[in-house]
């Protein structure tokens, strides 16, 4: 197959593809190059960072799939996809795990003051006694958006002994006992938002999430709570958390690794604060994950060749629900 490849894979899967098929690779080329890259292509294979837009894929004429290494699907023109025969597979579950860690390192790095700890000592600072913060045991840790990461974070903070509450946009009975047994309660939104010790975001960039964090919300957080955002820096409304932040009442912290504006050469509005943990979206930069990713990337290019070809005995691509506004009928796997 005709593969164009817009962001860095594992090096063994790009070289695996290059072996069978007629890979061009992309990564990290301005966006003014992509349109001439992609005009014989079948495939693209993208992770965040790159914007997968509808005059991108038009200049594709012959594009049969999307396969995205992650979750999100904020970076692609669902509407463009709407009543067009292209595929759009997701790989969800191996960055799960990584983003869910993440987030509990960044957890960790704000109840006990890690990151300004370290920093005073490294000047000489011996600050012990100002740098007393929290355990994690019996905090309430509240999850805003319960799917592939909110759950294992979930189960995470189950296993550190804390009292999981989330909530999920269409929850089902089925949904709920199901959660219920891995340690996790929903509950609405605003419950969740005004109990949750530590609140943690976990959900998709749309029409509906930006900006879902605002000043109102931030106002009926806890007192004395911490907020994390692993889901996508549009969610959260930077210049009111900066506000909140300065106030230092009622939200004592807050860590990102995403960002409204984010690429070499910005600065965060928040860098400047000491009660902010900032990292430049590496939840899923593991060295394990990306190897599953760049793996399952192999199989899914392989599958799409077999059907291609009319070889294909088994179809190993996972049906999973769809992202919202993208239709149904359209068959789309993602």
């Amino acid at each position: 197959m005709k593969i164009l490849i817009l962001s860095p894979i594992d090096p063994v899967a790009a070289a695996r593809l290059r072996r069978r098929h007629d890979v061009v690779d992309a990564a990290g080329a301005p966006a003014s190059a992509l349109t001439a890259l992609a005009a014989d292509r079948e495939v693209f294979v993208f992770r965040s960072g790159v914007d997968i837009t509808a005059d991108l894929m038009r200049r594709a004429p012959g594009l049969r799939a999307l396969v995205r290494g992650g979750s999100g699907f904020d970076n692609v023109d669902l509407d463009y996809l709407t009543g067009r025969d292209i595929e759009f597979i997701r790989i969800p579950e191996p960055g799960a795990r990584a983003v869910a860690e993440l987030t509990f390192g960044l957890m960790l790095a704000l109840a006990r003051n890690i990151v300004r700890a370290d920093g005073l000592w490294r000047r000489g600072r011996w600050v012990k006694h100002e740098m007393t913060g929290f355990i994690l045991r019996g905090k309430v840790l509240g999850i805003v958006g319960v799917g592939n990461i909110g759950t294992v974070v979930g189960e995470l903070g189950a296993a550190w002994g804390m009292r999981v509450v989330g909530c999920h946009e269409t929850p089902t009975p089925a949904l709920t006992t199901s959660l219920l047994e891995k340690g996790i309660r929903l509950a609405p939104f605003d419950e969740v938002v005004s109990r949750a010790d530590f609140l943690t975001l976990h959900v998709p960039l749309t029409s509906r999430t930006r900006h879902m964090v605002n000043a109102g919300v931030l106002a009926r957080m806890k007192r004395g709570s911490f907020l994390l955002n692993l889901s996508r820096g549009g969610v959260v409304d930077e210049a009111a958390l900066r506000v909140e932040l300065l106030g230092g009442e009622r939200v004592l912290g807050a860590a990102l690794d995403v960002h409204e504006a984010e690429g070499e050469g910005r600065v965060s509005p928040l860098a400047d604060l000491p009660n902010v943990v900032l990292t430049p979206h590496i939840g899923a930069s593991a060295f394990d994950t990306q190897r599953e990713i760049g793996e399952r990337i192999v199989s899914i290019v392989e599958t799409l060749a077999a059907r291609q070809q009319g070889t294909l005995v088994h179809d190993t691509l996972p049906l999973a629900a769809e992202p919202p506004g993208l239709p149904a009928a359209r068959g789309a796997r993602i």
